[in-house]
Formats: structure tokens, C-alpha cells, sequence
């Protein structure tokens, strides 16, 4: 079952031009699946200089663990803040996003969890070609929804 943008952005704490992912095409208890054109926007708010540099893919990746905790109940009071406060094993193969042809697929895959702090893999491709992964951390803001 997809979820649209519309429920998505009641999902996670991110709003308007800043809740970045268009569909979420998949996801259980440990994983999410989600889709994204708005790299290629040109009214992006993540875009400087007339580019989307490939680092902004980290927030991608972070709004689909964000929308993951939603979705699978493991975030009570929804929307809720996190603060990222680790990034590991980052590796980045473009130097920009806008200029990609095509959806952006992002996955990311829980690797630990509870109330307060997530831990999560995550890649993101264009069509066959890997733009970004690595894992997150995200500790949980302790006051619940924003």
C-alpha cells in the first residue's frame, strides 16, 4: 500500500516545501521504502547556487526514518522532533542531485531502536546508479510533538 505526501506530511514533523518525499512505497516493522522527485525542484529549499549537492540526501534519509517511526508506531505523539546526532560510514558517489534523471528511491532499515533514540542504515539511488549511504542516529525529543 503507497501513502501520498499528503498523509506523509502528517506523519513527520517536516511541512511544506520541506517535507521532501512524495511516496512512501513500502515499508514493515524494520524498514522503509520511499520515493522523491523534488531533488530536481527548482524551488527547493535545499538548493544554493543553483545546485542540490548529494549531502543533502542525508535529509532525505532521515525524513523516511522519521515517517518509518510513524508508521510502524514506535514514535508516541506524533509528529515528533529528533535531533541528529551521528552520522557513520558515509560514503557519497555524486557531487550533486539536481542534475539526476529520474525518482530518487530511498531505504533505510532500522538497526536499533526505543522511545528515545533511533539507529538506522540508509541509501539512496537514481534508476541503477548510488547516490549516498551510510547509517544515522536520531535521538528523540523527549517533549513529543511540535
Amino acid at each position: 500500500m503507497s501513502i501520498g505526501k499528503d498523509t506523509i506530511a502528517t506523519l513527520i514533523p517536516h511541512a511544506g516545501a520541506m517535507c521532501l518525499l512524495d511516496e512512501v512505497t513500502r515499508w514493515d516493522d524494520l524498514s522503509v521504502s520511499a520515493l522523491s522527485r523534488t531533488h530536481r525542484d527548482e524551488g527547493s529549499p535545499l538548493r544554493v547556487e543553483g545546485g542540490v549537492s548529494t549531502w543533502c540526501a542525508i535529509e532525505y534519509a532521515v525524513q523516511a526514518m522519521a515517517v518509518h517511526g510513524a508508521l510502524v508506531g514506535a514514535v508516541e505523539g506524533k509528529p515528533r522532533s529528533g535531533y541528529l546526532v551521528s552520522l557513520r560510514n558515509v560514503e557519497c558517489f555524486a557531487s550533486r542531485m539536481d542534475d539526476l534523471e529520474g525518482d530518487l528511491a530511498i531505504e533505510a532499515r532500522q538497526l536499533m531502536g526505543d522511545a528515545d533514540r533511533v539507529m538506522y542504515a540508509f541509501s539512496l539511488r537514481v534508476g541503477d546508479r548510488e547516490v549516498l549511504k551510510g547509517n544515522a542516529t536520531v535521538i528523540l525529543d523527549p517533549e513529543g510533538a511540535k
